[in-house]
């Protein structure tokens, strides 16, 4: 509203109604007033001297102008005020006064305005009271008083009761409005989370199921090439080959078998699946999923949790021994008890450069490091230049490897360096703090 009444900004009737009804109200209003100050027309006319019909026609316009009460309160009250000498207009008063108290007007405009309209009403009441009747002084200024006030005091207040009210209603309702839009917004941002975590969770049994299969498969292959070459030569070692290919395969099965059961397994209770994603989300782990993930990363984290060791890193270089790989470990320092998934990341780099080793590399010498030291654990996989007349068993790449080793110790917040060596071969680097 504006300092006058005026509804601002909103479409509705023409003129200034924002409603339909608030003009059909006010329309009825100004129809009433005018018969009212017409009929009270008639009674000022002939203390006037004046032709009735002038009265009355005079009355009509007075009580006309409550039509305008939304759009200008003030005018419509100083009018009250001004024709209150001719005993005519008492609706149009109390009205006026009402829609006056109930707009954005001035609370001070208000008073004067009231006052002004109390005054006038009682000198009014008590001339016209001392005139008609011979009574005494105190009992007319009570009369008049009395008057005076039940005409003035009850619409004003009643006015100021409904525009505090209007306007908590709309200090509500815009509340309620920017409660809409920030539960939307919230929505909308738990929605982006959601979507964040799902993302993240592909990528991570993406980089799981290819670090088990491409190393399995890697080794499984190398195998089957080297039980292709001496199948007819060397029956005992060719049969030795084939079982290690059975239980390279076997392996890979298993380990496949465990993540789609994750998958396929059943969500874990509302209560259980909050308090494992706040847990991991604790933890800050690459892998930690949010509040909003959903529930099956959940389990996914303590069933990838529960994976490989620092302590199974021999049998893992035994394997490509095994597969005619010439690969040497080096350990320095002492074992110190790491978190699951360093020791995991730990075990899951090494894994990815020997498989790298067996598809870019055949046939060179690999060292594997591993060093212990305070507060961190470093590892580093290391093959010389390929011999040029060893043929590869055809392996192919995707080029994921590096990308996976990266974003496994960058989540951690360790450091991966890769790249090729002065003499030709190639270097995967990792240092991974302890998070134990």
């Amino acid at each position: 509203m504006t300092s006058t009444g005026e509804v601002e900004g909103r479409a509705g009737p023409p003129l200034w109604w924002v409603r339909r009804r608030d003009a059909v109200w006010d329309l009825g209003l100004g129809g009433l007033s005018a018969l009212e100050c017409g009929w009270e027309g008639i009674a000022f006319a002939r203390e006037a001297g004046l032709p009735t019909a002038v009265g009355v026609l005079f009355g009509l316009l007075v009580g006309a102008v409550l039509v305008l009460r939304r759009r200008w309160p003030i005018a419509v009250v100083l009018v009250g005020i001004a024709v209150a000498p001719a005993a005519m207009g008492f609706l149009l008063g109390v009205v006026g006064l009402y829609t006056l108290a109930s707009s954005e007007v001035p609370r001070r405009i208000t008073a004067t305005l009231a006052s002004m309209s109390l005054a006038a009403t009682f000198v009014v009441m008590y001339l016209r009271t001392r005139g008609d009747v011979e009574a005494d002084t105190t009992l007319v200024v009570v009369l008049s008083g009395f008057v005076a006030v039940a005409l003035t005091v009850p619409p004003v207040l009643f006015g100021l009761y409904i525009g505090a009210r209007r306007r908590l209603m709309e200090s509500l309702q815009e509340r309620a409005d920017s409660l809409e839009r920030e539960l939307s917004l919230l929505a909308d941002r738990a929605e982006e989370r959601a979507e964040w975590a799902r993302t993240e969770e592909r990528t991570r049994i993406a980089r799981e199921m290819h670090d088990v299969v491409a190393h399995r498969v890697s080794l499984m292959v190398v195998h089957a090439a080297a039980l292709e070459a001496i199948a007819l030569k060397d029956p005992a070692r060719a049969a030795k080959n084939a079982g290690l290919v059975g239980d390279m395969g076997r392996q890979a099965l298993t380990e496949l078998r465990e993540m789609l059961g994750v998958l396929r397994s059943p969500a874990p209770k509302p209560g259980a699946g909050l308090a494992g994603a706040a847990g991991a989300s604790r933890t800050g782990s690459a892998g930690a999923v949010p509040a909003a993930a959903p529930a099956v990363a959940v389990a996914l984290v303590g069933t990838f949790d529960d994976g490989p060791s620092l302590d199974e890193l021999e049998a893992l270089v035994g394997q490509s021994r095994a597969a005619g790989m010439a690969v040497d470990m080096v350990v320095q320092g002492a074992r110190a008890a790491y978190a699951a998934e360093v020791e995991q990341t730990a075990y899951r780099v090494v894994q990815e450069a020997l498989t790298n080793c067996h598809k870019h590399a055949p046939g060179a010498r690999v060292v594997v490091r591993l060093a212990h030291r305070d507060g961190e654990v470093a590892m580093q996989v290391e093959n010389g230049p390929c011999d040029g007349e060893v043929n590869g068993a055809g392996l192919p790449s995707g080029g994921n490897g590096l990308v996976g080793m990266r974003e496994r110790v960058l989540g951690l917040g360790g450091v991966f360096v890769s790249g090729p060596t002065d003499a030709g071969g190639f270097r995967v680097s990792a240092v991974l703090p302890d998070r134990a």
